[in-house]
């Protein structure tokens, strides 16, 4: 049975789901930065998926890219599945700019985590989940 690794349920708030994946933002409001989480139990790596898995975790990721690229206009979209800290498979999606304070160097650990202002979360929750909706996949909001 699927179930979100502890760490990610703190560090995140749910956007909603597309047909394989949980869509998380994270809390930390320093980087427009989003999460796709496969609900599928005990994997670590892409490679465990089955091949219509991977295909589908490659729309959704193309989905939630293109969502984020026309909410926040960045400069270059970091996707990657690092997984050193939480082991259960989950692709970052992080939205990068030439002025943000990691650039151009990655964001793990540059900077303490900002917390939201709550009207700013509420803004980006629904900006983001008003993309998904209309990104042609199925997408259901939390």
């Amino acid at each position: 049975m699927f179930e979100l690794h502890p760490r990610l349920i703190q560090d995140t708030l749910l956007l909603g789901e597309f047909s394989l994946s949980m869509v998380l933002l994270s809390k930390d409001a320093n980087y427009p930065w989003c999460l796709l989480v496969p609900k599928r139990e005990g994997l670590r790596e892409i490679h465990q998926l089955t091949s219509d898995d991977r295909r589908q975790l490659i729309e959704e990721s193309c989905a939630l890219s293109q969502g984020m690229e026309m909410v926040f206009n960045p400069v270059k979209m970091n996707v990657a599945a690092l997984g050193n800290v939480v082991p259960q498979l989950h692709i970052h999606h992080i939205a990068r700019f030439e002025n943000d304070p990691a650039w151009p160097g990655p964001v793990w650990g540059r900077l303490t985590a900002k917390e939201y202002e709550i009207n700013e979360l509420e803004r980006r929750v629904e900006r983001l989940q008003v993309k998904l909706v209309k990104s042609g996949l199925s997408f259901t909001q939390a």
